[in-house]
Formats: C-alpha cells, sequence, structure tokens
C-alpha cells in the first residue's frame, strides 16, 4: 500500500509541480497524526485547563487546614453619658472621653469535625481524578477525528491514482481509436466517446483535488501544522491484528475504557459524600485565641482615659442538636445518588460491550469485504483486458469497451475504499476499548 501512495505521489508531483514545491510535504502514519493532535488539538488544550481548576480547587480546599485568624479595630466618639434616678426624676451628665478606639487579633483553629476537612481533601482529589478521565476520553475523541481525516486524506489519494491510471489507459485507447478512424475503420463518434471519457476522468480527478485540499487544510488546523503542509499518509494495513479475538477486546475496555473509570470515581464520589454528610453529627471542637485593646476604661468610676488590654485562649465545643433529624434525610439523599452511581456503572458497561462488539463485527466485515472486492478488482481487469483484445481485432464496439472501462474503474476505487475502510475500523475498534 505504500508503494501506491509513493507512486500517487509522483503522478501528483509530475501535474501539480507548482503546489507541490511551493508546499511542505510531510510524511506521516496514523499514530504520528494521534500524536500530534493531541499536543496541539486547541479542544484538548481546553479541556486540559479543567484538572489545572480541578488541582487548583483542591489546594483551595486543604487551606481549611490553616488556622483563621481575623484583625479588627474601631474608632469612635463617645458621647457624654447621663445618669437617671429610677423615678426618672432627676438626671445627671457625666463627662466623657469622647475619643474612643478598639483593637483586637482572633485566631481560630478547627480541632475535631469528624474529619471533615480531610474528607472534602480527598473529595477535591477524586474530582481532580474525575477531570484527569474526561481529558482522557477526549483525546479518544479526538484521536479518532483526526485519524478518520487522516483517512479521508489517503483514501482521496487512493481515488486519484486510480483516475490518473484509468485516464493513461483511456489516453491510449484514443490513440489507437484516432488511428482506425484514419483508416476509416471507425466513425467519428467513436472518437468523440473516447474524449468524453477522458473528459469524465478529468472531472473526478478535478473533484479529488480539490477535495483533498479541504482536508488536507482541516487536518493541518487540528494538528497545529501551517496551513499549506501537505501530510502524505504513509500507514499500512499490515500489521493489524485481526485474530485476538472478541474477548481480547471486551476485556482490554472493562480495563482501560475512561468512560467506565469516570462513572466509577462518580461512584467513590458518592460514597465519599455520605461520609462528610455523615460528619454533621459530630460535635465541632475548636480552639481559640486573641488579644483586645479599648480605649477608655468605662467599667469603672469615674472613666479611665486609658487603655485597657486582655488576651484570652481555650476551646470550645459546639452542637448543632438540627443535625438529629436533619442529617438523616440527606443521609438518604447520598445513597440514593450512590445507587444511581452503581446503576451508571451497570449501564456504561452494557454500552461499552455493545460498542466493542459492534466495532469488531464490523473490524472483520471490513477485511472480508477487502478481500471479496480485491477478487471482484481482479475480475473487473481480466474482462477489461479481454474486451480490449477484442476491441483492437474490431470484435467488440466502444460501448463495451466504455462498459468495461467503468466496470474496472468504479472495482478498482472500492477496493481503495475497501482498504482504507479496514484501517478505520481497526481504529475505531481500538476507540471502542478506550486505547487508542
Amino acid at each position: 500500500m505504500t508503494k501506491k501512495i509513493k507512486t500517487a505521489l509522483s503522478l501528483l508531483i509530475a501535474a501539480f509541480p507548482a503546489l507541490f514545491f511551493s508546499q511542505q510535504i510531510k510524511q506521516m502514519t496514523a499514530g504520528e497524526v494521534a500524536e500530534l493532535a493531541v499536543r496541539n488539538h486547541q479542544q484538548l488544550k481546553v479541556s486540559a485547563q479543567n484538572i489545572d481548576i480541578a488541582k487548583q480547587n483542591t489546594n483551595v480546599v486543604k487551606l481549611q487546614k490553616l488556622p483563621t485568624i481575623t484583625a479588627s479595630t474601631s474608632q469612635f466618639y463617645l458621647g457624654d453619658a447621663v445618669a437617671i434616678d429610677k423615678d426618672f426624676s432627676n438626671s445627671t451628665t457625666i463627662p466623657m472621653p469622647h475619643y474612643g478606639s478598639s483593637y483586637a487579633v482572633q485566631a481560630t483553629q478547627l480541632i475535631f469535625k469528624g474529619g471533615l476537612v480531610n474528607k472534602s481533601v480527598e473529595m477535591a482529589s477524586l474530582r481532580e481524578q474525575l477531570s484527569e478521565l474526561d481529558l482522557e476520553k477526549n483525546k479518544q475523541d479526538v484521536k479518532l477525528l483526526v485519524i478518520s481525516n487522516y483517512l479521508d486524506v489517503y483514501k482521496t489519494l487512493n481515488q486519484q491514482e486510480v483516475f490518473q491510471n484509468n485516464k493513461k489507459l483511456a489516453q491510449e485507447r484514443l490513440k489507437n481509436i484516432q488511428k482506425f478512424y484514419q483508416q476509416g475503420m471507425v466513425t467519428r463518434n467513436e472518437v468523440i466517446r473516447g474524449e468524453l471519457a477522458i473528459k469524465n476522468l478529468d472531472q473526478g480527478i478535478l473533484t479529488l483535488s480539490n477535495n483533498k485540499k479541504i482536508l488536507n487544510y482541516n487536518l493541518n488546523i487540528a494538528l497545529g501544522l501551517p496551513p499549506d503542509t501537505e501530510i502524505v499518509p504513509t500507514e499500512s494495513i499490515e500489521n493489524k491484528e485481526s485474530g485476538i479475538g472478541m474477548d481480547y477486546y471486551m476485556s482490554l475496555a472493562h480495563d482501560s475504557n475512561p468512560l467506565l473509570k469516570s462513572a466509577q470515581k462518580n461512584r467513590a464520589i458518592a460514597d465519599k459524600n455520605i461520609e462528610i454528610i455523615k460528619t454533621d453529627n459530630m460535635p465541632t471542637i475548636a480552639g481559640f485565641g486573641g488579644y483586645t485593646l479599648q480605649r477608655p476604661i468605662t467599667t469603672r468610676n469615674p472613666v479611665l482615659d486609658m487603655y485597657s488590654g486582655g488576651w484570652q485562649t481555650g476551646v470550645s465545643l459546639s452542637y448543632n442538636i438540627d443535625t438529629l433529624y436533619k442529617t438523616k434525610e440527606k443521609v438518604k439523599l447520598g445513597e440514593l445518588q450512590k445507587n444511581q452511581a452503581d446503576d451508571v456503572i451497570t449501564l456504561t458497561e452494557q454500552n461499552i460491550d455493545m460498542g466493542v462488539n459492534a466495532a469488531y463485527t464490523k473490524y472483520q466485515e471490513a477485511i472480508q469485504q477487502a478481500d471479496i472486492l480485491n477478487d471482484s478488482k481482479r475480475l473487473a481487469e481480466e474482462n477489461y483486458k479481454i474486451t480490449e483484445a477484442k476491441y483492437l481485432n474490431q470484435l467488440a464496439v466502444q460501448a463495451e469497451m466504455i462498459d468495461a472501462q467503468n466496470q474496472k474503474l468504479q472495482s478498482e476505487l472500492d477496493y481503495a475504499n475497501a482498504e482504507i475502510n479496514v484501517l478505520y475500523q481497526y481504529y475505531n475498534l481500538l476507540k471502542s476499548t478506550g486505547t487508542l
């Protein structure tokens, strides 16, 4: 198959020298295309940022282990105090220092809450792992997308080679028809039919050339290559596993598919969520300490325009009594979410099994189809040679010759497409297992 690509490339360079000499030609395998897409595809760059966000969120959650420290100050105007008799008959104004201020520093450290902080960190770590699995899933999607585009380029090159080869045969046949016409052996309409056959082939070549330009441009964008890079596929259908068996791919999918791993990770998150909810039933124990400085001193008479300072430290214990009847409902919700996560795992396994089964069956079908179409191609080539010999000996008419050529052209195109389909179905099978 590599020889075919080299032949096709030579034909294209001969037909369009300006195109190729002005472009960078890059020969690539499907694996190289996939690797380049992983490094440069914009979608994966966006997905990778989710991992950075998840990691930073884990760092933020870890901050709960650090003490909470607050500092405060206030500056205020203190008005004169008024002393009033119990029967409100007399009142006395007591002068006060009018300027007042206070300063305070307070620190609090959580000591115990049923492991809430550690469990929250573990939850954030699980979400971080989930974002990594999402990136892996996106990698699989992008790889298959660019490989599919790459194989379309490959298919177009094969088709161009088929059309160019058939055009050469049509041109040779036209020369023979023109000789017959000059000798008076055929009429002018036979020459016209030969010329029309070449024009039809030229139309096909033009369409394929433009399709290849579009495919090549899109592939360059996906791979981060310069837009004018000419990608030449060199992938071979040889050495692609075809006899390993479906059980191997099923086992591979259950071990490697990121969708299944994500479903399992979501179940772990549901378990951790229940643990976090249950910490509501635990008391909160915290240590605290602080220092305050306040002016004036108003706790004695006369009032002193001086600072009063003091510090304190201790342990606080608190318990939310409402958790006795609220937490059990939250736990019930968590259990329902866990049950749903279990069912999602089962559903994901079933979908993966169906996907692998379909992909494996289609891969085997593609191999068998290629063999069948290869036989059809040989028969069409044999029929063409027989009809051509009959035509040159005036034992067949031009219509029979054109019909034989069309059959030959179609069989060669079908076989070229079948070879590419084998490659596509192989990579689709790998993608279904999550190992592309």
